[in-house]
């Protein structure tokens, strides 16, 4: 059985840096798409980005766009958001996902069957 783990949520200032990793064990990750969603207070979660990782396809919600990288690293098992420029509207939970599906444009998480527990981040002076 696939579990995730998300790490590396923090509080960080307006127009910083943060990078997030999602750990996997219990399976290869060779063809699952991963994907990052978040959940702001109040709000429903949403999707951020995905990766093929039999393919290398990325996408990109158009809020990140230009913002956020998703990477992995194969012989960790870990795929990575690196998030720049954050913003106060970047703050939530932030989830990975994994399933045997497509990277799609649209993150939908209903696409995906594995999840992670959660990591905060927080984007406030």
């Amino acid at each position: 059985q696939l579990q995730l783990v998300e790490s590396g949520g923090a509080l960080v200032q307006p127009g910083g840096s943060l990078r997030l990793s999602c750990a996997a064990s219990g399976s290869t990750l060779d063809y699952y798409t991963i994907a990052w969603f978040r959940q702001a207070p109040g709000k429903e979660r949403e999707g951020v980005s995905c990766l093929s990782m039999s393919r290398g396809r990325t996408n990109y919600a158009g809020a990140v766009k230009g913002r956020f990288t998703i990477s992995r690293d194969n012989a960790k098992k870990t795929v990575y958001l690196q998030m720049e420029s954050l913003i106060p509207e970047d703050t939530g939970v932030y989830y990975c996902a994994a399933d045997y599906n497509v990277c799609y444009e649209t993150v939908r998480e209903d696409e995906y069957e594995y999840w992670g527990q959660g990591t905060q981040v927080t984007v406030s002076s």
